[in-house]
């Protein structure tokens, strides 16, 4: 049974993919000189949205500038430095986008090589920053708040924490790296609470959801670990009261996948609110929240559709009765909306795209188009 669990598991870092140049070198610069772009750039465009290709032979972020109708048209590659797996990585949060210090910065995983990424974002141009080890191996997701950065690692089970600059740059915090709560953890996803007090890590193939209360000096607590409620717990994100919603993607069983929500405490404990709710959709993996906190959506893998709920106060109500808020390419994906919540955009790997979709006042999704021609492979997905 436990053969067959980890079998599972594994299949399913890799379905979640298939189913669930610029060189370093010329965009390497000072602190001086990143802080003279930053002060400098104009940001026209209407938006843009970025995820990693996360190829063996070369990890770059793939950046799409978006227009006023919400859809998306390439622009540019950025190099990160190091190399991804070729294979998707079963994981939420691969790239991230983060405010501080009055820039924007990005921040991508390098699965292949063990480090992270970091990039100063202007508009659709990115400026490559710095470039650290992610002091364990295969790193899958990254999370920051105000000066501080995590990364999951599920090749070591672990996380680890890092200072960040006003100019971007990485430090290792020394005592950071913790283990998560087994040493076959499969995480799918690391991310602070809003109020950064608390950190969380989705463990696929415990049936746990760990929590690490923050310290004051950036370093963390041991390990807490909590039941799921639901089986396989994956993506994950905060409602606007700081209520965790979770994916359950129920080990790819057919029509079972769901939405869980909780309370999590100061302490790092959680208390159940609702669910699982269930999407009647399958392997429910990824999921994105709008800005307003009413609505959040749910991409089911295994179905090739998006499931919307309505949100209060933790409560999770199905915008639609069978599930199917809309129907995206095959095997979808990361998924993220825009700052404005007022579009939605989904990774599909099975036909290498990412699909459009606008948000409605009423939380109903209109499709708008795709992009085609995404390399097999690519991993995580921020919109701004």
């Amino acid at each position: 049974m436990k053969r067959f669990r980890a079998f599972v598991f594994l299949a399913m870092g890799s379905v979640a993919f298939y189913a669930c140049k610029k060189s370093v070198n010329d965009q390497l610069a000072t602190s001086q000189n990143i802080s003279a772009r930053a002060a400098s750039a104009e940001d026209n465009s209407n938006g843009t949205v970025y995820i990693e290709s996360n190829q063996a032979s070369g990890n770059e972020v793939l950046v799409y500038t978006r227009s006023s109708s919400g859809s998306l048209s390439p622009s540019n590659s950025f190099a990160t430095g190091g190399n991804g797996t070729g294979a998707g990585l079963g994981s939420q949060g691969a790239v991230i986008l983060h405010e501080f210090a009055a820039h924007i910065y990005l921040y991508a995983v390098n699965a292949g090589s063990n480090e992270v990424t970091a990039f100063l974002v202007n508009g659709n141009t990115l400026t490559w920053v710095d470039k650290v080890s992610s002091h364990g191996t295969t790193p899958i997701s990254v999370t920051a708040h105000n000066d501080l950065l995590y990364v999951v690692n599920t090749g070591s089970d672990n996380i680890s924490g890092f200072h960040i600059g006003t100019d971007g740059h990485l430090t290792y915090l020394e005592n950071s790296t913790k283990a998560l709560s087994d040493g076959n953890a499969g995480p799918a996803q690391i991310r602070f609470n809003n109020a950064g007090a608390q950190l969380v890590v989705t463990e696929k193939n415990t049936n746990r959801i760990s929590t690490f209360s923050v310290h004051a000096d950036g370093l963390t607590s041991n390990v807490s670990s909590h039941p799921a409620i639901g089986i396989t717990p994956f993506g994950f994100g905060f409602d606007n009261h700081d209520q965790l919603l979770v994916t359950d993607a129920f080990g790819g069983a057919a029509g079972q996948s769901a939405v869980t929500s909780f309370n999590l405490s100061n302490s790092g404990s959680l208390s159940l609110i609702d669910g699982p709710v269930g999407t009647t959709q399958t392997s429910a993996c990824w999921l994105t929240i709008t800005n307003n906190g009413k609505w959040c959506y749910a991409a089911n893998t295994g179905s090739g559709t998006i499931t919307g709920y309505n949100i209060d106060g933790g409560q999770l109500t199905l915008l639609n009765a069978n599930g199917i808020t809309a129907v995206t390419g095959t095997t979808p994906g990361d998924i993220d909306v825009s700052n404005n919540s007022k579009f939605l955009y989904n990774v599909n790997s099975g036909s290498h795209s990412i699909t459009e979709f606008k948000v409605n006042d009423n939380g109903s999704l209109d499709a708008i188009g795709s992009v085609n021609g995404l390399p097999i492979g690519v991993a995580g997905l921020a919109a701004k």
